[in-house]
């Protein structure tokens, strides 16, 4: 079976300074809720606009949960998580596969991550991280939330 062409519809920004970064985005217009605190420590808040992409800011606690990437190379981590949308938990490992034998450097491995989701992060030829995500699925979801494998 052919897969399905990946949707890119989701901005990531992980925030260095959470605070500022979601004035600005707010004064920007975007409608984003108060953030997720679970667990302690984390920040995550998420704003679907209206034109159908997603907008997601998180602090760089809860990245370094679900990216190997922010626990082993701090000064080389991008702070913008660019991710594609796939049909599969199967089409996560066979894209980032693919992508990794063409010389593309993996930030993160494929793993079932705590939202429930398959997921991966390759980095494109300009440093930006392209994150792979299957739909959800409920019966994969975990809390709280356990560190990603490391790359």
């Amino acid at each position: 079976m052919a897969s399905k062409r990946p949707v890119l519809a989701k901005i990531n920004v992980v925030a260095k300074n959470y605070e500022a970064t979601l004035k600005f985005y707010r004064l920007l217009g975007l409608e984003i809720p108060e953030p997720m605190e679970q667990p302690a420590g984390t920040l995550h808040a998420e704003a679907t606009n209206p034109r159908g992409s997603d907008f997601a800011l998180d602090n760089v606690a809860l990245a370094r949960i679900y990216n190997s990437g922010w626990r082993t190379e701090q000064g080389d981590c991008s702070s913008v998580v660019l991710t594609a949308y796939v049909s599969s938990r199967d089409e996560v490992d066979t894209r980032y596969k693919s992508l990794v034998a063409a010389g593309y450097r993996s930030r993160q491995p494929p793993y079932d991550a705590f939202w429930g989701a398959r997921f991966a992060i390759v980095c494109d030829p300009e440093g930006n991280d392209v994150g792979l995500m299957s739909p959800i699925d409920e019966a994969f979801r975990s809390w709280p939330p356990k560190n990603s494998p490391d790359a």
